[in-house]
Formats: structure tokens, sequence, C-alpha cells
């Protein structure tokens, strides 16, 4: 299936890109979104949470008083859960919150986010896209000239140099990376989703070999 190509300036062109019906013209599979998204956001929680029991806490080695005779309830020690300075009873401690999905099924998600994307218009592919300033002001006027400026862009390239990381790292709503190392959520969190020509065909590719 033949695909538009714009320029950096914003233009279309009269080149086309050939994209793969089996990668960019999928049926959407929400539940392989889904389940490929919980293991990106749950990949991305720390589990360092920690609590001391009872057997962790400093002190409360010696019976505070004897058994019987006191006319108090018994007391085996000062830091058990339910007394000032005590332990935890049932607190957090350090895990993984990893999800483990199929390779088929992060390869179907990201598959069914391009083909969605390409369903609802909001997939603009570049035929080169160059920047060689660094400048901020001048990466905003790339986003300005595809009239960008309001909405949620994520920008992903075959290779992703310096300058145009350089230029892109103040904008609040771009997001910049190279193709390989994109996430589900990355392709999924955007208004609108800017491939160029190296990246489209790296996913021509890599997405089709099941």
């Amino acid at each position: 299936m033949d695909y538009k190509l714009y320029n950096i300036s914003g233009s279309e062109t009269s080149k086309k890109i050939k994209l793969n019906k089996d990668v960019f013209g999928v049926e959407p599979n929400e539940h392989c979104i889904y389940l490929a998204v919980k293991s990106e956001l749950a990949a991305l929680r720390q589990g360092t949470s920690s609590s001391k029991t009872r057997a962790e806490v400093s002190g409360g080695g010696a019976k505070p008083w004897k058994q019987k005779g006191t006319g108090r309830a018994r007391v085996g020690s000062t830091r058990n859960p339910s007394r000032v300075h005590g332990g935890v009873a049932f607190g957090p401690k350090p895990r993984k919150y990893n999800v483990k999905i199929n390779k088929k099924v992060k390869k179907v998600a990201k598959k069914s986010v391009l083909s969605q994307k390409l369903i609802d218009k909001k997939l603009i592919i570049v035929e080169d896209f160059s920047f060689t300033s660094g400048k901020t002001k001048d990466f905003l006027k790339i986003i300005n000239d595809f009239d960008l400026a309001d909405q949620k862009t994520t920008l992903l390239l075959n290779e992703v140099e310096d300058n145009i990381i350089l230029g892109s790292r103040n904008l609040r709503n771009v997001f910049v990376s190279d193709a390989s190392s994109a996430s589900t959520g990355d392709l999924l969190d955007c208004d609108i989703l800017i491939l160029d020509k190296n990246a489209a065909e790296y996913y021509n590719e890599d997405l089709i070999n099941n």
C-alpha cells in the first residue's frame, strides 16, 4: 500500500512510500495493546518500598515485665506491631512488578497502533528529517510548519542525532526517540505520530516477522 511522503517543511511531496499492509493495515487488536502497555507501565515501577518487621527494628530483646502477677497484659516484646516503635505487620517489601507477555503480542500491539494511526489520519511520514542547527526555535518552526504546535507529537527516527535532541528537549509536547527502542506506549501516547522514511521501512521489516 502506497502512502504519501512529506518534506521537513511540512509540504506533501510527489513521492510515495510502500507500507506493508501486514504492519500498517491490520485490524487493530485493543486487547494486545492493553497487555503491552500494562507490561510496559509495570516495568517502570521501582518496587523498592520497604518496611521493617518486628525482627528488624532495634530494641525489644528482653521481656519488659514478668508474665504474671503485675496486673497488666502479658507482653513478650516492646517491638510488636501493636506498640509504638514496634515493627510493621504485613508491610511492603522490595519486589518486582514485571508482567511478562509474549513477543508476538508485543508485535501485534505495535502493528495495531500503527494501523490505527493510519486509519485515523494521525500518521505523518517525512522523507528526510535532517536537522542541523540544534536550536529550539528552528525545531519549533518545523513543528509549526506541520501545524502541530498545540498537539502532542511523537517523532520516531531510524537514528536520532544530537542536534535533534538539543532542538526538541525543551518542547513540552514533543517526544523524540529512535524507532527500534520505542514502546507501544510511545506510539500510542500522542496526537500525531511522525516517522522518517527509514523508521517506516524499519517497521515494515521488523514487525512482519512473527
